[in-house]
Formats: C-alpha cells, sequence, structure tokens
C-alpha cells in the first residue's frame, strides 16, 4: 500500500499546486467537494474563468449536484461556457453513478406489484424534466432479468413502436415485459395516448408469446398503474 501512496503522491506532484485533481491522487477522491468534482470531469475552464468557477457556476445554475445529474447532453451543452464535449462528460459521469447504484442490487429482485417496479425505476425516472421509456424483461418468477429504455423524448412525450418494445423482451428470453416511463409534469394519470399504446402493445405481446404484465408511470414519487386500473386484464 505504501508504494501505490507513494506512486499517487509522485503524480500530484507533477500535476502542480493543490487544485482538485491534485487532492484526489493524493487524498482521494472523497476528499472533494461537489464543485471540485464537477471541475476533474470537466478538466478545463474557459480562457477567463477558471475550471473550479466554472464547476461552481454550473452547479449553482442548475440547482446543486440533483439537478446537474438530471439534465440530459443536449441541455447541458446550453449553459453558458459548456459546449457539447464537457455536457457529454458530465451526462456520462452521472449515468455511470446511475448504473452503479442500481448493479449494487440484485439484478434478479422480484417485482410482484406496481410498487415494487416504482420502488426500482424512480430512482432514474422520478425527477428527470424530459420523458423516457423503459422495458422491463422478468423471468417466470417475476426477477428481473433486464432492463433497457427503448425512447427518449422531451416534456410532453415520447414516440415507441410495439416491435422495439417486444424485441426487448425477445432479446432478453423474457416470460413477460412490464412497460415504465415517466411523466415530467407530475400527474402519473395516464394520457389517453398511453391508454392506446399499452393496449396496442399488450394486443401485439399476446400474439408473440411474451405478455405485457404492466405499464406503470412514474411521477416524482408517485406512480400510477395500467394494470391496477383495469386497463390490462
Amino acid at each position: 500500500m505504501n508504494g501505490v501512496s507513494t506512486s499517487l503522491e509522485t503524480r500530484a506532484d507533477r500535476f502542480g499546486g493543490d487544485g482538485p485533481r491534485e487532492r484526489a491522487l493524493s487524498r482521494g477522491l472523497g476528499s472533494l467537494g461537489d464543485g471540485e468534482l464537477v471541475a476533474v470531469v470537466l478538466g478545463t475552464g474557459l480562457a477567463a474563468e477558471p475550471v473550479n468557477l466554472l464547476a461552481e457556476r454550473l452547479l449553482v445554475a442548475a440547482g446543486g449536484l440533483v439537478g446537474l445529474s438530471q439534465l440530459g447532453p443536449a441541455a447541458l451543452a446550453e449553459l453558458p461556457g459548456l459546449g457539447p464535449v464537457k455536457a457529454l462528460r458530465l451526462s456520462a459521469a452521472a449515468e455511470l453513478g446511475r448504473r452503479a447504484s442500481h448493479r449494487r442490487t440484485d439484478r434478479r429482485r422480484k417485482l410482484t406489484t406496481s410498487t415494487d417496479v416504482a420502488e426500482e425505476m424512480a430512482p432514474r425516472l422520478g425527477g428527470l424534466e424530459h420523458e423516457e421509456m423503459w422495458v422491463l424483461a422478468l423471468d417466470g418468477q417475476n426477477g428481473l432479468r433486464s432492463m433497457r429504455r427503448v425512447a427518449q423524448g422531451g416534456l410532453h412525450g415520447c414516440s415507441v413502436a410495439a416491435r422495439d418494445i417486444l424485441r426487448c423482451g425477445l432479446l432478453d428470453a423474457a416470460s413477460g415485459i412490464v412497460l415504465v416511463h415517466n411523466h415530467p409534469s407530475g400527474d402519473p394519470t395516464p394520457s389517453g395516448e398511453d391508454l392506446t399504446m399499452t393496449r396496442n402493445v399488450a394486443e401485439a405481446a399476446e400474439i408473440v408469446g411474451v405478455p405485457l404484465l404492466d405499464h406503470v408511470i412514474i411521477a416524482g414519487r408517485r406512480h400510477a398503474s395500467l394494470l391496477d386500473l383495469g386497463v390490462l386484464p
């Protein structure tokens, strides 16, 4: 361990100074604040604005770390001082964090109720400002085999074909699938388009032998289930 520590300290010395990268190498990432971590991801600042100040300004503009992590690459790129490359870096770092958090849990967690589905997906979808549609593939005991995003849209919706949804279930050898999407408006009540799409997918799913078990709509901390509402048998 002494050799590793010495190596890191030597690398930090080569950077010079006592910026976030240097402290990350010598003391660990846990020693950095939110702004400093953002600065490490960004790498460089602007000609008239050091990276530390740029990072702090971005956090203020986005309403903090959570707000920053909820913005996609396009929305991040619109913030002053961020181009598409830096925006993509930040978005990728946030996505890695979300994936790591989800993969700490048992991938075969049983999803037997709409509440189980909401608890699984709300951390990923509940705070987004755009709509996303996900397909959860379940095994014969309602264990989670996989989850795939099949569509991403804007504030008012996203469109996806039934074949794209069913392809996920077939690729993952699912015994059944659950659809999940979010309503950025904060109201989980299904729209007319939600009802029509759900019925169309359910009919197609029965034909290919991968039944649609539920369609759960997440809005913040609330959710609605089309199975519980009687839309699905």
